[in-house]
């Protein structure tokens, strides 16, 4: 996950998105644990969190984006910080405190075509999760990611202001 718009909010009121982000932090703290998983990385804006099961992974994907969204409600748009979220089902390398590997890097590429606020999955955790999750799920197609040999089929959660998936 990371912060859309990260780097203007930063611009405009460092202590203010500081402050925000730090917010966010511990609803995502809070919610990862609930949900049987644990945060391996962040990084500025950025936060790496690892799951055991694909269905809890998304299921607190969406109370995150759900309850971030409420946080956001009474802030002018342009001072909203809003997550976008990649989920894939993958093989990863523990490398002392941190993930690394091909299912971190297409996950990456996820989270950089949901739309702000939003959730992009691969087509490895939608079949895991079709059918068990409330909301539905769009197929925004095959899409070329960067340095990913293969194309990735993506779909995105749909919410209740559905945007196309794409760079924000």
């Amino acid at each position: 996950a990371d912060v859309a718009g990260y780097s203007r909010l930063m611009s405009e009121d460092e202590e203010a998105t500081a402050s925000a982000l730090g917010a966010c932090c511990s609803v995502f703290d809070r919610l990862v644990g609930g949900h049987e998983g644990r945060i391996f990385n962040t990084a500025g804006d950025s936060i790496v969190a690892e799951f055991s099961s694909p269905v809890e992974a998304v299921r607190c994907a969406s109370e995150i984006q759900a309850e971030i969204g409420a946080n956001n409600g009474g802030l002018a748009e342009a001072r909203r910080m809003e997550f976008r979220i990649g989920i894939h089902l993958g093989d990863v390398l523990v490398d002392g405190g941190n993930l690394l590997g091909d299912g971190i890097n297409v996950a990456a590429r996820l989270e950089s075509l949901a739309a702000p606020g939003g959730i992009a999955l691969s087509a490895a955790v939608h079949e895991h999760v079709e059918g068990k999750l409330e909301g539905e799920f769009r197929f925004e197609g095959e899409k070329s990611v960067k340095n990913i040999a293969k194309p990735v089929a993506v779909y995105t959660l749909v919410t209740e202001a559905p945007e196309a998936a794409g760079p924000a």
